[in-house]
């Protein structure tokens, strides 16, 4: 527990982050990479040089400061995180490291502001908040590790199966090749993949939803090949599993994580809505409802920019064919003729509270399942809470760093 003085200091500082927060951060991964390259190993390299790693954490530090008398309000946050650690691997020791660098940059950034009664109180604070993640990740690792099927750190699958299912999205059908059971997982999480393309200095990894309902002897992960934009090279080890990785080869899992899953014990209706490769948490939860005979009314809604890039358009159809109670709707925003032609969408343009007041059944007391884009996210969150749907029936994952994303939402 922190003390008085200690929390009062700390809140002092809450406007210095809110201003100065991604310089320090910016300059805090600066510091710690050249000091410490081998954790390049773990960070998303693409996520530092677009600023979304920074941001995330000044966030979180912003946020930290914020609630740093009452720590509870940010767990929620703390566990998101945690599930990543675990994912990647993220050791005690390595939290020594980033509190040396992170008090550094608060010091070198703000200057004389960083008083030493200052840097102090971070360092308590800091120490604090470090304990609850590692005692946090503590469990997670045992709890993975002692499953049926887990296993500790990185685990050799083979591409059992390869299937192109849009002009953007393949799915990859992962085996162990040891042939022993693998973890089971909740509908909504993913895995991440670690692996170090041809010519790269560091490993990479990334982390992928499953996108099968569980229960599976096989992992599957639906993988978007992130093309280069104005703003963002080509995604490298997208493009790299696309492009250089057949069927047969191998790659390294660690056993799956997450906590955006599911309400599988809830009998509320549930509205899944997605845009581009978001749906593939939603396609691994649809496929769980349907296999479990759930008696829920299931809405399921996408936007994509057009037939070519929407995968998975058949198998849900022919769910929704198959089911009465699985009703769909497709939002393009450039629907091809032959989309016209053959009547693939119900929607041209952008999900709006009109359209989604139309589509959703009443009473809005469903669960929601929302991912996507960030600005897919922001204008559905934005629409759904227009439409009159309550904010604690809404679950969201981001696809990386979390940002701040949805104000009533206490983003960190």
């Amino acid at each position: 527990m922190l003390n008085e003085n200690t929390i009062k200091v700390i809140q002092s500082t809450v406007p210095a982050l809110e201003v100065h927060g991604e310089a320090i951060t910016s300059h805090f991964y600066k510091t710690m990479f050249t000091n410490h390259p081998e954790l390049l190993n773990i960070f998303n390299h693409a996520n530092q040089k677009q600023g979304r790693q920074q941001a995330a954490l000044a966030n979180m530090v912003y946020a930290a400061a914020l609630h740093i008398d009452n720590l509870a309000a940010v767990l929620p946050a703390v566990r998101q995180v945690a599930h990543k650690h675990r994912s990647l691997g993220i050791a005690p020791e390595q939290y020594e490291i980033v509190g040396t660098y992170l008090l550094k940059a608060i010091k070198d950034v703000l200057g004389d502001a960083a008083t030493d009664e200052i840097i102090a109180a971070w360092a308590e604070a800091y120490g604090v908040i470090a304990s609850v993640f590692i005692d946090m990740e503590k469990e997670l690792y045992e709890s993975t590790e002692n499953q049926s099927g887990g296993w500790e750190g990185f685990r050799s699958f083979r591409v059992a199966k390869k299937i192109k299912e849009s002009e953007m999205i393949t799915s990859f059908y992962l085996v162990p090749t040891d042939s022993k059971p693998i973890a089971a997982y909740q509908p909504g999480q993913y895995i991440s993949l670690r692996m170090k393309p041809e010519g790269s200095t560091y490993t990479q990894i990334r982390q992928y939803s499953l996108s099968d309902a569980p229960g599976k002897p096989y992992y599957r992960i639906s993988v978007k090949r992130e093309s280069a934009l104005a703003d963002r090279p080509d995604g490298v080890i997208s493009t790299y599993l696309h492009n250089h990785i057949p069927e047969g080869d191998v790659v390294e899992l660690s056993a799956p994580a997450g906590d955006f899953t599911l309400e599988t014990e809830d009998s509320r209706n549930v509205v899944l809505l997605s845009g581009g490769v978001g749906l593939t948490p939603m396609i691994s939860m649809l496929n769980t409802l349907v296999a479990s005979h759930a008696q829920r009314q299931i809405t399921f809604i996408h936007a994509a920019l057009n037939g070519e890039t929407h995968a998975f358009r058949d198998h849900v159809n022919t769910l929704t064919e198959q089911h009465e109670d699985i009703q769909t709707f497709y939002c393009y925003t450039q629907p091809t003729d032959d989309d016209r032609a053959k009547s693939r969408f119900h929607k041209e343009g952008y999900i709006d509270e009109a359209w989604l007041s139309q589509i959703i059944r009443q009473p809005l007391d469903s669960n929601y399942y929302l991912t996507g884009p960030i600005p897919f996210m922001q204008a559905a969150y934005a629409a759904l809470c227009e439409i009159g749907v309550a904010p604690e029936f809404i679950h969201y994952e981001f696809f990386g760093p979390k940002t701040n994303l949805i104000p009533v939402a206490e983003g960190i």
